[in-house]
């Protein structure tokens, strides 16, 4: 973020992400020397909309501009400062990505960079301070098309226990860094979780949508945690729940804009196979569906599936990778998790929770290269099997923590 700042459109970095994601600390510990102002504060926000733009460049030639979502008019002051003096640099920060985006796009486009955070990923959560050096995954290493080393086993790998020690915190927990500290009591880090999902409700929804009755929205909610990992059907959907298929629809987009969940198109470019052409939907956060489902501990073989994903989708995102993600499925019963294009091939992943896995796990990679338009570059089968293994050139089984952390 500090490089992006240096750079041409670097002046005004717009940070945006989920709430309690950590904005504001990394803002505040990289850019030191910036004037911190919260918009959220009611008494001061009329006084910040009467600067001239000659004032801010003044008074705040370098700030930090926190929850600006909440009165958007202030971008139009910052775009006024921009476009008259060259000195003055600001971050925007805001987590409702629909009224911050919507005014970035119409008043600060050709001026910005955006930034967008996520929960913590696994090579983040194994730091223990600033200062860490933050190792990429063997993930991070093959989107930067730098070489990696796959052991004959996870148990060989010298940092196996840092990695599994994520891991499973991510897998009970998530990734939110309020409760990765390991010293946090659970039932402590189970309440958070449980606080989170009620301030997104009163706060970020009601930012979104100004909904004067968030029971469907609940309704929603409770439902795409249950059914994390499937195919999503709005018409379906509405039926079961009693809700108009185009707020269903609205709703599902609020998720996805609040960086709650990732929905993942299906592939269907190969016009000759019959492909199921629903998306799927993952919860970004596993801590959270046990929050919304009110459950400790324990998943499901599709909450694994949507927190590998969402994991591999936040590092991805991290280093900047142009990756399209999409899944593939057809009627005939051939599924890939996860295909991940770019411009001359593809990476595909298969995700299983089992401890043991074998070829058979993996035989819907070998007819991948007869439908997919590009080549398969590399698949993946990711599992909690130590022992990693070849099942061609091409293919090979890897511990998921091994993989990611």
């Amino acid at each position: 973020m500090q490089q992006k700042s240096q750079s041409r459109f670097g002046r005004i970095l717009v940070l945006t992400g989920s709430r309690q994601t950590g904005k504001t600390t990394l803002v505040k510990e990289a850019f030191p020397n910036y004037e911190y102002i919260s918009i959220e504060d009611p008494v001061l926000r009329e006084s910040y909309l009467n600067l001239t733009a000659q004032q801010w460049a003044k008074l705040y030639p370098q700030a930090l501009l926190d929850e600006v979502q909440k009165e958007p008019l202030i971008i139009e002051s910052i775009k006024a400062v921009y476009d008259q003096f060259e000195e003055p640099h600001y971050i925007l920060l805001g987590s409702s990505q629909l009224l911050l985006m919507e005014k970035v796009r119409e008043s600060l486009a050709g001026r910005c960079s955006i930034v967008e955070m996520y929960p913590l990923t696994l090579p983040e959560l194994q730091t223990k301070s600033w200062n860490d050096s933050l190792p990429d995954s063997l993930f991070q290493k093959l989107l930067k098309n730098e070489e990696q080393e796959y052991l004959p086993s996870f148990l060989l790998d010298k940092r196996r226990g840092e990695k599994l020690e994520a891991y499973h915190h991510y897998l009970k927990y998530g990734g939110f860094p309020a409760i990765c500290e390991a010293d946090t009591d659970e039932n402590e880090k189970f309440d958070w979780l449980q606080n989170y999902v009620r301030t997104y409700l009163e706060r970020d929804i009601r930012d979104l949508a100004s909904f004067r009755d968030l029971e469907p929205f609940i309704k929603l909610q409770q439902y795409l945690a249950l059914n994390t990992g499937n195919l999503i059907n709005a018409s379906s959907i509405a039926k079961q729940l009693g809700i108009n298929i185009k707020t269903v629809q609205r709703y599902i987009k609020y998720f996805e804009i609040s960086y709650q969940a990732i929905v993942l198109p299906a592939w269907s470019k190969n016009q000759n196979k019959r492909l199921v052409k629903s998306p799927k939907v993952h919860y970004m956060d596993q801590g959270i569906v046990q929050a919304v489902l009110h459950k400790k501990g324990g998943m499901t073989g599709n909450e694994y599936e949507s927190a590998l994903i969402a994991e591999i989708y936040k590092q991805a995102k991290n280093v900047q990778s142009l990756a399209q993600f999409s899944f593939l499925r057809t009627h005939d019963g051939k599924e890939i998790d996860l295909l991940l294009e770019f411009p001359d091939y593809y990476y595909a992943f298969e995700i299983k929770m089992a401890n043991k896995v074998n070829k058979v796990d993996a035989k819907h990679f070998f007819y991948l290269e007869e439908i997919i338009d590009k080549p398969l570059k590399k698949a993946f089968l990711l599992s909690n099997d130590n022992e990693n293994q070849y099942f061609s050139d091409k293919i090979i089984a890897v511990h998921a923590a091994m993989f990611l952390g």
